[in-house]
């Protein structure tokens, strides 16, 4: 049995697929390129990958605005090349961790456009916060000041 405590002496090397290694030079990284240096590393002593979003998304918030949580990004794949990936990683003995974005999502998911539909008051409008202005809950701090003046969209 795998001991739950593994990622205290877990050597993780986090990285964005795209751009962490481009097999067809076309500017992107993908999964192909990702395993094509799976054995690099595994020599440099790195046991587990974690994985930044790499979802569909309008890359609005650098993949972070999720628009699709079934689908790999075309640009970096299939889900074909997701799963080959997986299986190459656990096959060398390499852990894999997705990071998975669910606080939010894009204004191109399914869910918020139900919601943006939906009638004040509904469940399905109740998934996300709705406000007129960007005056709404002023305390709360701004994560990205460098890009952003507020956290409403």
């Amino acid at each position: 049995m795998e001991d739950p405590l593994w990622y205290k002496d877990a050597v993780i090397y986090e990285l964005h697929v795209k751009a962490f290694f481009d097999s067809d030079n076309n500017g992107t990284g993908d999964f192909a390129g990702l395993i094509q240096k799976l054995d690099y590393l595994q020599d440099l002593g790195v046991n587990t990958l974690w994985l930044l979003p790499f979802y569909p998304s309008p890359m609005r918030d650098d993949g972070y605005d999720i628009s699709d949580y079934h689908h790999i990004h075309p640009d970096y794949g299939t889900m074909a090349d997701f799963r080959q990936f997986v299986k190459e990683a656990h096959r060398r003995g390499l852990k894999v961790i997705t990071e998975l974005v669910i606080n939010h999502t894009s204004d191109q998911h399914p869910w918020f456009q139900a919601a943006r539909r939906a009638p004040a008051g509904s469940s399905k409008r109740n998934f996300y916060v709705w406000s007129d202005t960007d005056q709404k809950f002023p305390e709360t701090r701004i994560i990205f000041t460098d890009a952003e003046k507020s956290n409403w969209t």
